[in-house]
C-alpha cells in the first residue's frame, strides 16, 4: 500500500491508497515529473509526502536563506548549493528535499551525469530546514537526525516560532541557539555566516 501524506501550511492530511503497491524509484520519479509544482519526498518506509508551494512569507525567508548560502558558495568555490526543489536519495533509500543544502564539489563530481539528472544518490554535506506552520518540531528533529545518520556533516533546523536554531553534527548532541543574530558554519563551511534578521522578522524591505 502506498501512503500519501499531503502537507499544507495548516495541517497534514494522510491519504491511503490500498490498491497501490509502494512506488518503485522509477515510479516515484515519474510521479514527481507529473506533479512538478509540488515538492515531494519519500520516507525510508516508502511513505510519499506531498508538500504544496509555501506561503509567501515562508518563501521569502527561504529565499533569504538561499541567497546568503549562494553568496558564500560563489566566494568559497569548494562546493555547490541547492534550493528546496532539489531532491536527494539518501543511503537509507529515503528521498529528501532540504530547504537549502550544499555538497562538496569532489563528491558531486563523482556522480554520473545520469545520477545528477535524477534524485542524486547522495546526502548533502550541509542541510538547512526552516520550520513552517504545519511542521512538528519533533518531526523535523527526526529528519535532521536522518540527514546526520546518512552522511551530513552539519545541519541547521531553524525554528521561527521559538526563535531557536538547532545545530546538528555527527556523534554530538544537538546544540540549541536561542534567538541568535547570526549562525556560523565554521569549521565545516569556513566563513559562512547566516544573518538571522530577515529570517526572524516580518517580510519588510526596510529590514537590513
Amino acid at each position: 500500500m502506498t501512503t500519501l501524506l499531503i502537507q499544507t501550511e495548516s495541517t497534514p492530511l494522510t491519504v491511503n491508497l490500498p490498491a497501490i503497491e509502494p512506488m518503485t524509484e522509477q515510479q516515484f520519479y515519474e510521479f514527481c515529473q507529473a506533479n512538478r509544482d509540488l515538492r515531494i519526498e519519500r520516507t525510508v518506509n516508502g511513505e510519499v509526502i506531498v508538500m504544496p508551494p509555501a506561503f509567501s512569507d515562508t518563501g521569502n525567508r527561504n529565499f533569504n536563506i538561499g541567497a546568503q548560502l549562494w553568496n558564500w558558495t560563489e566566494q568559497d568555490g569548494t562546493g555547490l548549493g541547492f534550493d528546496s526543489n532539489s531532491g536527494f536519495t539518501l543511503p537509507n533509500g529515503a528521498i529528501r528535499s532540504p530547504d537549502a543544502s550544499w555538497i562538496k564539489l569532489e563528491r558531486w563530481n563523482a556522480l554520473t551525469e545520469e545520477q545528477k539528472a535524477s534524485f542524486a544518490p547522495i546526502c548533502p554535506d550541509f542541510v538547512i530546514e526552516l520550520r513552517s506552520a504545519s511542521d512538528s518540531l519533533t518531526g523535523l528533529q527526526d529528519k535532521m537526525q536522518e540527514y546526520i545518520a546518512n552522511g551530513a556533516m552539519l545541519g541547521w533546523l531553524i525554528d521561527r516560532k521559538n526563535r531557536t536554531v538547532h545545530i546538528y553534527r555527527p556523534n554530538r548532541e544537538p546544540e540549541i541557539l536561542d534567538n541568535p543574530e547570526s549562525v556560523s558554519g565554521d569549521p565545516e563551511l569556513p566563513g559562512f555566516v547566516l544573518r538571522m534578521k530577515k529570517i526572524w522578522f516580518k517580510c519588510d524591505a526596510s529590514v537590513r
